[in-house]
């Protein structure tokens, strides 16, 4: 007996002291994320962009760990992807469906949960959830969207709910690099004795696209080449069922910040910027010019500041045993179809570009094509903390993936849903999987927060990936597609009862999917 007990102590002393080395050997996670850095303006996707973008440090990174080329959002809009990647869950389940809701008071997230298991966090930049941030030991947060210039963010010593910013502290200089600034001194400052989460959230690039003096010249007399559909004029052409957010639209606004500043939302970097007299081939060619140059002039000082936390970490002597994720909060159109802002099921929307970087576990120059969604970057930052996955997140980590093993049982296909109804821009659901994507834009406001009153006739779009990559043609009544299209009409309901999105709490829509989907 003496023995038997014996043994069973040396073998618990050896799982407790397993379990202390695992706890050890935790790595430090560096989590940069921007807003709407699209992926036409990494450069690392190739594209028309590609040679004009300022991308060292992202290509740094590509080149040291594993780019995604098919990380998808599943609700394209500020807010509420912020709330997928924090809680690893759909918007009808973390309550953010649009662009005013805070997460719920006491709701789970990633940063719980790794707090309770060891890790200092913390979350510097934007916020964009409202409310308090909860599960990090310290936040220095943007009221709302803040401001390119001198950017005032708020602490837990001067937090007000909301997006005023009365209560915060000034920081001199260009956001995206006191944001940087701020992330380094709080490094500085860390329990070196313990392993870090840290947050890094960039306002760029951001409508309205500003950048700091250094790139002022950068892109001066340079024409920069169009995308093929930026004359994209109507759905006339191509079949699209909604009018969606015009390039016109954004001279308005420059327009108006241009005669009225004191009393407009923001301000606009080169205003004036006359477009009188012009025709509405040259208008638009003149838009287009200004909106690219000054989104890739801001998404350069994301580049320069990567590089700062990359050096920061190599002379820390902590960069092998630092995951570093570069991600945006989704994609942007930058002129594709005519448009501006993001929001959409289409690709230049709903694709999310992502570099991560960890020396230790992740070969370098890798390209993963799997489906991942904005809900499994939780559960990987999980995975890597040594954390089983939360019952309460309905992602997947992807750590085998990023080591060239997918799982057999991957998913081959999303779920995507936009909440935040508008005329122009219905509210609609989908699936895209890897060659076809169907959409269905049911137009209905469903009560949300920001939502139009005005409801749009239920229609559906359907898109041939290989066939129309750019989106150009919608096929829906094409009867070549009608037996995919009927198929992919099952995988949406078949993903809406997996998610939980059944839309039973809203009756209006009862009659509108029993019409859509057959009675079924």
């Amino acid at each position: 007996m003496r023995i038997l007990f014996t043994i069973a102590l040396l073998f618990c002393g050896s799982l407790i002291a397993q379990e202390k080395s695992a706890k050890s050997e935790q790595p430090n996670i560096l989590f940069i994320l921007s807003d709407d850095h699209t992926s036409q303006a990494w450069g690392i996707y190739g594209g028309l962009l590609k040679d004009y973008v300022k991308n060292e440090n992202i290509k740094r990174m590509a080149r040291e760990g594993a780019v995604l080329e098919n990380a998808l959002c599943t609700n394209s809009i500020c807010t509420p992807s912020r709330g997928a990647i924090l809680t690893g869950q759909y918007s009808h389940v973390n309550q953010v469906y649009t662009l005013s809701e805070p997460l719920p008071i006491g709701h789970p997230n990633i940063a719980k949960e790794l707090g309770k298991n060891g890790y200092q966090t913390a979350v510097i930049g934007k916020w964009h959830l409202v409310k308090q941030p909860e599960g990090f030991d310290y936040f220095n947060v943007l009221p709302g969207q803040g401001r390119y210039w001198n950017p005032i963010l708020k602490t837990k010593e001067n937090w007000e709910d909301g997006y005023n910013a009365s209560s915060g502290k000034e920081y001199k200089g260009f956001s995206t690099d006191v944001i940087t600034d701020l992330t380094i001194e709080h490094l500085n400052k860390r329990d070196t004795s313990k392993p870090f989460l840290m947050y890094c959230n960039f306002k760029a690039t951001h409508e309205p696209f500003d950048y700091p003096k250094r790139f002022d010249s950068l892109y001066a007399n340079i024409e920069i080449p169009e995308p093929a559909s930026l004359f994209d004029f109507g759905k006339e052409t191509t079949g699209r069922t909604f009018k969606g957010q015009k390039l016109e639209n954004l001279a308005i606004r420059w327009k108006k910040a241009t005669e009225d500043p004191e009393n407009f939302w923001t301000d606009y970097p080169g205003l004036p910027y006359p477009l009188d007299g012009l025709d509405s081939i040259q208008k638009r060619k003149n838009i287009y010019q200004k909106l690219v140059k000054d989104f890739m002039r801001c998404g350069a000082a994301i580049d320069d500041n990567i590089g700062k936390l990359l050096d920061y970490l190599e002379a820390e002597g902590i960069a092998d045993n630092t995951i570093v994720i570069y991600t945006a909060d989704q994609g942007y159109f930058l002129g594709e179809h005519g448009f501006f802002d993001k929001r959409l099921i289409y690709e230049e929307s709903l694709q999310m570009p992502f570099v991560i970087r960890y020396p230790k576990e992740i070969k370098g120059g890798q390209r993963i094509d799997d489906i991942i969604l904005n809900i499994d970057f939780a559960p990987l930052l999980a995975d890597y903390a040594g954390v089983e996955k939360p019952d309460y997140m309905q992602g997947e980590s992807f750590r085998e993936n990023l080591k060239g093993n997918t799982p057999d049982e991957w998913r081959t296909k999303m779920y995507y849903r936009y909440w935040l109804h508008h005329p122009d821009r219905p509210a609609h659901f989908g699936v895209r999987n890897e060659r076809y994507k169907l959409a269905f834009f049911y137009g209905q406001p469903l009560g949300m927060r920001g939502t139009d009153k005005e409801i749009t006739e239920p229609v559906w779009e359907f898109y041939d990936l290989h066939e129309d990559p750019k989106e150009l043609h919608n096929s829906i009544a094409n009867p070549k597609y009608a037996e995919i299209i009927a198929e992919m009409k099952i995988a949406i309901q078949d993903e809406r009862t997996k998610y939980g999105d059944t839309d039973e709490n809203h009756p209006e829509m009862a009659a509108i999917l029993k019409d859509a989907f057959g009675g079924k």
